[in-house]
């Protein structure tokens, strides 16, 4: 029996605002990237989605227990680390995350006519609180160039106002489906 110990937790609302193209999760595969708290793939868990849980601290994921996760502590920015799989995911999932040499790597993760969901932090944010280092901050359009190929679902760049904790931050965000090869 799959079982889930876990707190409730609310992904964020790129998630659940998106309409997504596709009517069931149930099968798709999804990597759910310096996922922290995991909180954003445990809402595909939830919907019958397999997920892979990667992050370089999973302590936080410790009480999640499902016959559909897979959890993989990996510190993606060290020499030694694993490379993502080729080809893999339906969906990939990144939030508030930038190793920009491993950016290849997550376009080659997501299959044929899979999804990229990413959002993360612009230069803005420095202005007005962390990160504020320029290694972890996306100039302007730069997510939207690294995948340009791909097909834009959704694409936001500017100031998010989560509206539970009244706090904003300056992000990019996109949705992109890979092209056919």
């Amino acid at each position: 029996m799959s079982v889930i110990h876990a707190p409730i937790v609310t992904p964020a609302a790129l998630i659940t605002e998106f309409a997504w193209p596709v009517s069931r999760f149930d099968g798709l595969k999804v990597l759910d990237l310096a996922c922290g708290s995991g909180r954003n793939g445990l809402w595909f868990l939830a919907l019958g989605a397999q997920v892979t849980f990667i992050d370089r601290d999973l302590s936080a994921m410790s009480h999640i227990v499902h016959v559909n996760a897979r959890k993989y502590q990996w510190d993606l920015e060290a020499e030694a680390a694993p490379s993502l799989p080729i080809e893999e995911y339906d969906i990939v999932l990144v939030f508030n995350y930038l190793h920009r040499p491993l950016l290849p790597q997550i376009a080659k993760a997501v299959k044929t006519e899979g999804l990229i969901v990413y959002e993360t932090f612009t230069t803005q944010q420095a202005e007005s609180g962390r990160p504020r280092n320029p290694d972890f901050l996306l100039t302007e359009n730069e997510l939207k160039s690294v995948f340009a190929n791909w097909q834009p679902l959704h694409y936001f760049e500017g100031r998010l106002c989560d509206p539970q904790s009244t706090h904003s931050s300056y992000k990019a965000q996109l949705i992109a489906r890979k092209p056919k090869t």
